[in-house]
């Protein structure tokens, strides 16, 4: 089970794999929303349920679907160990944007149940496919393009990019692994504009959004 916070990302569950379980809210009961369980709360009892600081107005107990296909995709966003649950919502919420159906994950990377990645997500973690595999036995299997994100890589406002591509991106600290790095076709930047050498490099989200701007804006 997980949680889901906020009666406006919990109503945007009715068309995704995921079966509210349990409805507690400090409003009224929602009947658009279709739960096992629903009841009212009193606003001092929601913040003891809740994981923000602030809470909303309703929390649902979810049911994880119990397995997850990796369908083949012309786009997948690859994300080699990323450990930050606000940079894997925040990703998840520019993969929907873009119109990109799949992350594929290391087996290492933040839990996408994680409080904190369903809320950065805004509810986009139900309308993209995230899976957890070996990254080493799917990029060899995968017949997209793997392109990875290196400081010394092709300039992204002078490169084609490949009809059918795996986007990788790597941990905020350490960038990806060698053995993920042996499996790269081509390497791609972010070319720096300005003067100061002070920001040794871009937040890993941030990064991944200037890379789908660029992309898709052909």
């Amino acid at each position: 089970m997980f949680l889901v916070e906020g009666n406006k990302t919990i109503r945007e569950l009715k068309d995704s794999p995921y079966s509210v379980e349990e409805l507690y809210t400090a409003g009224e009961i929602m009947p658009d929303v279709q739960a096992d369980f629903s009841i009212q709360i009193s606003e001092q009892e929601l913040k003891k349920i809740s994981f923000l600081q602030h809470p909303k107005d309703s929390v649902a107990v979810c049911r994880i679907p119990e397995s997850t296909e990796i369908p083949d995709c012309e786009f997948n966003i690859i994300l080699d160990g990323l450990q930050d649950p606000g940079n894997f919502g925040t990703i998840i919420r520019l993969a929907d944007w873009f119109g990109i159906e799949q992350i594929v994950c290391s087996e290492d990377t933040v839990d996408l149940y994680n409080p904190k990645v369903i809320q950065a997500s805004m509810g986009s973690f139900a309308r993209v496919n995230v899976v957890y595999t070996s990254l080493p036995e799917y990029l060899q299997n995968s017949v997209n393009t793997n392109v990875g994100t290196d400081m010394m890589g092709k300039n992204i406002y002078k490169e084609d990019f490949p009809a059918k591509m795996n986007l990788i991106m790597g941990n905020e600290g350490n960038g990806m692994r060698p053995e993920t790095e042996a499996l790269l076709h081509r390497t791609i930047s972010i070319p720096r504009f300005g003067k100061s050498r002070a920001t040794e490099s871009l937040n890993v989200s941030i990064a991944t959004g200037i890379i789908l701007g660029e992309i898709f804006s052909r």
